[in-house]
């Protein structure tokens, strides 16, 4: 019976204390068989004093209007559950960071173990390895190359040849580093993210954010992807969340469970906001990533006075293509509200700095992911929309898998905790990215202020794959690598041997639009010259930099010119091929308001990319949208 009340603990100490009368009494019956009679009345009594207290503490905390009795029940308990098991993982993670080692050998073999039998497990003779230098030495470092064709035969239902089960979803990548490619999500995968990521993050956030233990709804901005079936009806899509893997949890959002049914990103978008708006006490705002909280609020901003006229009615825009039978359920969760349109407007009127606290006042966190090629995202957000609202970027993962946790949400950059259970790690020293047989260090092996290219060994049929991301270690927490993201291999400038990383061109950028009166950066991409053919405009090797500006529409010479001074005063190698002329002088070209919108709709629209998981290319790879945007050029 302990083990019992131990393995219910996340209904909280007062449930805890009342299943501990009910069995005292139990126990009673047991002893004082002449008590029988009284164990009815006494469970009743009990039960309603249960009832009593954990309605007490639902009503003592901060929630939203208009909520059911059952919608806050239900809420307060899955808060509980979801509590209990973030401080079970994180204590199982706190352990595994004293011996990063062992774990990380132990995680190499239940992977190994797993797909012994699969055809690839006995090609490399999977059962016979006992540790990571025998698997060093057998199994080569792989690139997605290695597994194109074996994915191929496992998409037209073949079974065993990598993972011993049929994959849940064929998972597309986001296509950052070149073309889209096709990897393998399993009920592993999933549960790992879960249990070693969510739930671990989840409970960062209740203690670095004491505000959020509340019963607010979150305005979470996501979206129902497209899938379409490979040859053996496995699903080819997105492995992000999706309301359709969080069907048991969208009580806790603002957007009603009708809305997902709608697959335009746009008229989604318009039913997010318009949900969110009529809730003056939203808590949290949550997506995958920055740019997806970013650009909701681009649209809010253009779109207010629509969303306010329909919560003053009570009404679902016309302008939304809504089949007539999901605008009648939409609508019929509308009611008007004049004094809340009215709130709205005089929050508008005011302008767009710091909008999201003047329009939900007890809004405590934003919680996304802002590092790597959403930090510009997130700088605008905190600067312009979400000012004075606190960030928590949780994760760092790929659709490989979960790859670390933040467990210092308050941080200025964002650092992340490798998980030791998740995968397996190497590490690829930054200088020797371009060796044929390059050799890689382990977990305990890396050193503080390197740089590396992650190799991973994952639940989903990698082995020893470079998945492009170069991270530098930046400390230890206990023996385990904490580290912050740096660039994708695949998004490098790199016309003459330079090799300027996304990051080390964002910063020169940032300081050149500092020099620029009244310039705030909208969004920016690059392109090197020779995928632009004649429409480079210069004859030696250059980058294209394409900018969307707020507050100028044109900028002389002088000033484009500041971008390439300031590269080269934080890129010597870029400097000397300048000083040399080997590489020439950038060009830097102003773009339309909303081109980069629109580039991020063709991008998706091509490679079958989910709003859940875009990420902006910041090297353009293909001409087309290179063309896209110089066709989108003001100045």
């Amino acid at each position: 019976m302990a083990l019992l009340l131990s393995r219910l603990r996340f209904l909280g100490p007062i449930c805890v204390a009342v299943l501990s009368v009910v069995v005292a009494i139990v126990g009673l019956k047991c002893a004082m068989p002449d008590l029988l009679h009284l164990l009815p009345a006494s469970l009743g009594v009990c039960s309603l004093a249960g009832m009593a207290l954990i309605w007490r503490d639902i009503r003592s905390k901060v929630k939203g209007e208009t909520r059911t009795v059952a919608s806050l029940f239900s809420q307060y308990v899955a808060v509980k559950a979801v509590g209990w098991l973030g401080k079970r993982q994180r204590g199982k993670l706190e352990s595994d960071t004293l011996n990063v080692k062992r774990v990380q050998e132990e995680t190499l073999q239940k992977r190994l173990r797993k797909a012994a039998n699969t055809g690839y497990g006995k090609k490399y003779d999977f059962r016979s390895i006992t540790d990571s230098n025998v698997f060093r030495a057998r199994h080569p470092i792989t690139t997605y190359e290695h597994y194109r064709d074996l994915i191929s035969c496992i998409a037209a239902g073949e079974e065993g040849v990598i993972i011993a089960e049929k994959p849940q979803i064929l998972a597309m990548t986001s296509g950052t580093s070149g073309a889209s490619a096709m990897l393998l999500s399993t009920k592993d995968t999933t549960s790992d993210f879960f249990l070693q990521g969510v739930s671990v993050c989840l409970d960062i956030m209740r203690l670095s954010f004491p505000e959020t233990d509340s019963l607010q709804r979150t305005a979470k901005f996501f979206y129902t992807p497209t899938f379409r079936q490979s040859e053996a009806g496995i699903p080819i899509g997105p492995n992000s969340s999706t309301p359709a893997s969080s069907r048991h949890m969208l009580n806790l959002y603002t957007t009603p469970a009708p809305a997902f049914e709608v697959l335009s990103e746009k008229d989604t978008l318009y039913l997010h906001l318009l949900f969110a708006l009529k809730d003056p006490t939203v808590g949290i705002l949550e997506a995958n990533f920055a740019s997806t909280i970013f650009y909701a609020f681009s649209a809010l901003q253009d779109r207010w006075q629509e969303l306010v006229k329909d919560i003053e009615l009570g009404t679902v825009s016309s302008a939304l293509a809504l089949e007539p039978t999901l605008r009648s359920r939409l609508e019929a969760l509308m009611k008007p509200d004049p004094k809340r349109a009215s709130q709205i407007c005089a929050h508008f009127q005011k302008g767009s700095r710091g909008i999201a606290k003047r329009l939900w006042p007890r809004l405590h966190l934003v919680l996304a992911v802002d590092s790597g090629s959403n930090q510009i995202y997130g700088e605008m957000l905190r600067e312009n929309y979400c000012l004075g609202v606190p960030f928590y970027s949780p994760f760092y993962a790929a659709t490989e898998g979960l790859i670390g946790v933040n467990l210092w949400p308050q941080e200025p950059n964002r650092r992340y905790l490798l998980c030791p259970r998740s995968m397996f790690c190497e590490f690829l020293p930054e200088s020797s990215l371009e060796d044929e047989t390059p050799q890689t260090l382990l977990m305990e092996e890396v050193k503080e202020g390197h740089k590396y290219e992650l190799v991973i060994t994952n639940a989903s049929g990698l082995f020893r794959y470079r998945i492009g991301d170069i991270v530098k270690v930046v400390g230890f927490h206990n023996q385990c690598p904490i580290v912050e993201f740096q660039y994708r291999r695949g998004q490098m400038l790199n016309v003459r041997g330079e090799k300027v990383s996304e990051a080390l061109f964002l910063d020169a950028l940032k300081k050149a639009v500092s020099q620029w009166p009244a310039a705030q950066l909208v969004d920016y991409c690059c392109a090197e010259s020779g995928i632009m053919g004649s429409s480079s405009g210069g004859s030696d090797p250059h980058y294209q930099v394409f900018l969307e500006l707020k507050g100028v529409r044109n900028l002389t010479e002088e000033q484009r010119y500041k971008l390439d001074i300031c590269l080269q005063q934080d890129s010597a190698v870029y400097k000397s091929f300048r000083i040399k002329g080997s590489i020439g002088p950038m060009r830097v070209q102003l773009v339309a308001e909303g081109a980069f919108a629109e580039l991020r709709e063709r991008i998706m629209e091509f490679s079958n990319t989910s709003p859940n998981t875009f990420k902006m290319h910041r090297v353009l790879r293909r001409k087309e949208y290179a063309d896209f945007l110089l066709g989108k050029t003001v100045s």
